[in-house]
């Protein structure tokens, strides 16, 4: 009797059957769904880790490129330098030579003052071109740090007695990557000159600020502004500012008003020098 399998105990054998199987299967389908969510895991650590390194090496590539970039631009600036003292600086040097070697009774249908005028605006251009041509040809901007650029510029503006320039700055900025320091004193220096040269204004005023390793450039002037929509300028003025701008990944707004002047900010976030 005792070795006898009864139905019901057949049938409980293969409950228990079914109940290990049951929990064996639940066991290997709750490691196998592990494995997949640990493998998904792993695999975004390693491509996060991966596009990391992607970033990395384009930000090398960028900086590699802008320094590149700005070494051309500055043999190209100091060719064109060169050139302007020894060719156009030369030239005008011996036309105010001449001019004020002739007498003036050479001259019947001209008034002396006009003379004198030609003299002044040969003498202007010649001062003009002497320091574009230092402002190229030199290492003024890598030997100098940028609050010196800056007060040289305005000293050099305000001389001519063309316009007064106003330069604030709350605390010293200080910018060791002489690429950055080049493409901000350029657009200073582009600005400066379109003001003087189309806005009629009689006064520039530049602000340079740095809040933690945020730095803020604005410039603006009292001039006669245009329509930033319709003007040349969006097309010209406003792409060469926003292609230096994109050069050191800076926030650029550029905003005119008729009758109310121009205004430039840069904005430099997170500048790691």
């Amino acid at each position: 009797y005792n070795y006898v399998l009864t139905i019901h105990d057949i049938i409980y054998m293969g409950e228990t059957s079914f109940k290990i199987m049951l929990i064996l299967f639940n066991i290997i389908f709750v490691a196998f769904v592990a494995g997949i969510v640990l493998f998904i895991f792993q695999y975004r650590i390693k491509k996060k880790e991966h596009n990391k390194q992607l970033q990395y090496k384009d930000e090398t590539h960028k900086k590699e490129l802008l320094k590149t970039q700005m070494e051309i631009q500055t043999n190209t600036m100091t060719h064109i330098g060169q050139e302007i003292h020894d060719s156009v600086g030369q030239k005008l040097t011996l036309a105010s030579l001449y001019l004020k070697q002739l007498p003036i009774a050479d001259f019947d249908q001209l008034q002396g003052n006009s003379i004198q005028s030609i003299n002044e605006i040969i003498d202007d251009s010649l001062e003009e071109l002497r320091e574009i041509s230092k402002s190229l040809t030199n290492n003024n901007i890598q030997n100098n740090d940028i609050i010196s650029l800056i007060e040289q510029l305005c000293a050099r503006i305000n001389n001519l007695n063309k316009c007064s320039i106003n330069f604030e700055y709350n605390k010293k900025v200080y910018l060791d990557t002489n690429a950055t320091k080049t493409v901000i004193f350029r657009i200073i220096q582009e600005f400066v000159q379109n003001s003087i040269k189309h806005s009629k204004c009689d006064l520039i005023t530049i602000n340079l600020d740095q809040n933690e390793n945020n730095i803020v450039l604005s410039l603006k002037d009292n001039g006669i502004g245009f329509n930033i929509n319709t003007s040349i300028e969006k097309g010209i003025g406003l792409k060469n500012f926003r292609k230096r701008a994109e050069l050191i990944k800076a926030k650029l707004e550029y905003t005119s008003e008729i009758e109310k002047g121009t205004q430039l900010t840069l904005e430099l976030v997170n500048y790691e020098s």
